[in-house]
């Protein structure tokens, strides 16, 4: 797999596919491989640039302090080195937060906006500080993140997310926007999804019966709902 030195990191990534690109930013503690199915078929269409964000699988875990700005420059860097001068962006839980933060930082950078399982306000039952709390919110992920991000890289990335706020700069989002989100999401709550419909101007909104993990139990859905919205691209 190709890393390359971005700031002050060494990122791992993979490029996938022909066509208009896409790139594809993961969520809290994930890697590359929990999408591996996803990038195949977005593959089969697209350009599909896929990576480990700063903190978790093979790309570089500085212990110190991230923010999702930070991420969200790490990300447009990235795009920068790997050709990719504008792109659809695809965000996933932390990824979609990254994903708004790359719109506002980097707004030429990004063509159509997917924000998945996201949020830009802080839930009122904000995300967990406890070791147990976060194995029990990420339960599912947790095979995944044991064998590739060490607890402290974890953290780096919840404390990220714990303190990024956009809610008040929704309208300054440009991209056209699809805003995908589970009903029973026990993480970001469905009025979450609702606040960032409300705020991103000509925004569109589908629900899913499930929560957080929605994409990965009704992939095939999601994919459609995807490809629907990014082919007038």
């Amino acid at each position: 797999m190709p890393t390359v030195k971005v700031n002050d990191i060494s990122i791992n990534y993979e490029v996938h596919g022909q066509g208009d690109p896409l790139v594809l930013i993961g969520g809290l503690g994930t890697d590359i491989s929990i999408y591996r199915k996803m990038i195949e078929q977005f593959s089969e269409k697209f350009k599909v640039l896929a990576f480990d964000n700063r903190g978790a699988g093979l790309t570089d875990k500085p212990d110190i302090p991230y923010t999702i700005e930070m991420m969200a420059d790490d990300t447009a860097a990235l795009m920068a080195s790997a050709g990719i001068e504008r792109a659809s962006v695809l965000g996933t839980s932390l990824g979609g937060r990254i994903a708004m933060a790359l719109a506002l930082r980097h707004p030429l950078r990004v063509n159509k906006l997917i924000l998945t399982s996201t949020f830009a306000s802080q839930p009122e039952k904000k995300l967990p500080k406890s070791y147990h709390a976060i194995k029990l919110a990420t339960a599912w992920i947790r095979p995944i993140r044991k064998k590739t991000q060490p607890y402290y890289a974890f953290v780096c990335q919840l404390e990220a997310s714990r303190k990024f706020v956009c809610s008040d700069r929704l309208g300054e989002i440009q991209a056209q926007t699809l805003i995908l989100h589970g009903l029973k999401d026990n993480i970001a709550p469905f009025k979450l999804a609702e606040e960032l419909h409300a705020g991103i101007a000509g925004s569109k909104l589908i629900s899913f019966q499930g929560g957080h993990a929605f994409p990965f139990m009704q992939r095939e859905r999601f994919i459609t709902e995807v490809l629907t919205f990014l082919a007038d691209y």
